[in-house]
């Protein structure tokens, strides 16, 4: 899930709000439209642009269009796609009949679709796409903001990083890339301890206290620094889970420092391109000209963010075998770690082996490597971070997930 705040206290740049403000939304403190996202033709998008500095606020017009149109009104870094896209066979299944049980009783994938205001929904099973259907105005075509889906593919750009050498192994010290936080309480956490959310440094996210850090600190990059290399540190680095919004860009500070690059170049060089997405994407950036967001918004086709769930079904490994990936960093990435057994390496974990990658309204990437089954999820749904509705989606990838097993399967 994602995490996002708007504040009095945060800088003047209006795009410093994008990170910060997915805190809030997880904690599911601030009030969201209730309707239903409706159909909107995407000529007509222009009229329905929100602000930006009220995102978590839009109206469900608003989230289809902003949603679907982000270039338009933040700093982004193009992804390019290569000319081979990975193919996507069609087998189709009909699962518009098939319920969907939940805890106020059930609902077919059908009714699912319009009650969470889902704008596209794909399924693939043995490398095959067997459901595909899309709402809203969009189609294959429709680029679609992620949240924090991105901390995912962030995760496996740092396995990358340690494949080419960029980076010896998550026991690193953060600031030995990160030396603007040496002398600071970061200076025993490791790599490993930020991907797990678990650094031990002291850090409030309360949405409702406006003397949280989440409230007071400035979200620009080098001003972050500063406020974090004031933070006593209130555990051991590793032991305890603490979804903190400012570790997760300070794995995206780490992973640019480590390569020497932006995110978006060499997302696009290890994995867009050759991988075969098939659609160019781009990536939010704190400000014009800077960095790209670590724990959020790349914004992909559907198509694509069901293509990044095979990559990492493969094992993070090309269609030709080639290895992108160390060798067991995914089982690594979606082992549980000490301080919370449905979290690994920015992977949030299922059980049995299956893991997801989830963003605030919807967003989502369901993996079950047993069965080679991804399915992904576009949506505006009214509230941004509710318990019954991330029940629901599990609820709703658990049907597909059992109508699809494979025979004989354990």
């Amino acid at each position: 899930m994602c995490v996002f705040s708007l504040g009095d206290e945060f800088p003047m740049n209006r795009f410093s709000y994008l990170l910060s403000g997915l805190m809030l939304a997880l904690l599911a403190a601030a009030p969201q439209p209730a309707a239903a996202a409706p159909h909107i033709d995407p000529a007509r998008d222009a009229e329905h642009l929100g602000q930006i500095d009220d995102i978590l606020f839009w109206t469900p017009e608003q989230q289809v269009a902003g949603y679907r149109n982000m270039e338009k009104i933040t700093p982004v870094r193009w992804i390019r796609a290569g000319d081979q896209p990975l193919p996507l066979p069609e087998r189709p299944v009909d699962l518009d009949t098939l319920p969907v049980l939940h805890d106020e009783g059930n609902m077919t994938v059908g009714e699912f679709l319009d009650s969470q205001s889902v704008a596209g929904l794909l399924v693939i099973k043995n490398g095959a796409i067997v459901y595909e259907r899309y709402r809203l105005g969009n189609d294959h075509t429709t680029r679609w903001i992620s949240y924090s889906v991105a901390k995912s593919v962030v995760s496996m750009l740092v396995g990358a990083a340690i494949r080419d050498g960029y980076i010896r192994s998550v026991d690193e010290s953060v600031t030995d890339y990160l030396p603007r936080l040496k002398g600071s309480a970061y200076d025993s956490v490791r790599i490993r301890d930020v991907l797990q959310m678990a650094s031990g440094v002291e850090w409030n996210e309360q949405y409702d206290d406006p003397e949280s850090d989440l409230n007071q600190a400035n979200w620009e990059t080098l001003a972050l620094y500063d406020y974090l290399d004031d933070k006593p540190r209130n555990g051991q680095p590793g032991e305890v889970f603490n979804y903190n919004t400012a570790e997760t860009n300070l794995v995206g500070n780490l992973l640019r420092a480590a390569i020497g690059n932006n995110l978006s170049t060499y997302l696009e060089e290890k994995i867009w391109r050759p991988f075969g997405m098939e659609a160019d994407a781009f990536w939010q950036l704190t400000e014009t000209g800077g960095g790209e967001f670590g724990g959020c918004c790349i914004n992909a086709t559907l198509r694509d963010y069901a293509r990044i769930g095979l990559f990492a079904l493969n094992e993070g490994r090309l269609p030709d075998g080639t290895a992108v990936l160390p060798e067991n960093w995914m089982q690594q990435s979606t082992t549980p770690s000490n301080g919370a057994p449905y979290y690994g390496y920015l992977w949030w974990l299922m059980g049995d082996g299956v893991f997801r990658a989830s963003g605030i309204f919807g967003q989502g990437i369901y993996i079950d490597p047993a069965e080679k089954l991804v399915i992904a999820m576009h949506s505006a749904r009214p509230h941004a971070s509710r318990e019954e509705d991330w029940n629901l989606a599990t609820a709703l990838y658990q049907a597909i997930d059992d109508a699809l097993k494979t025979p004989d399967a354990p």
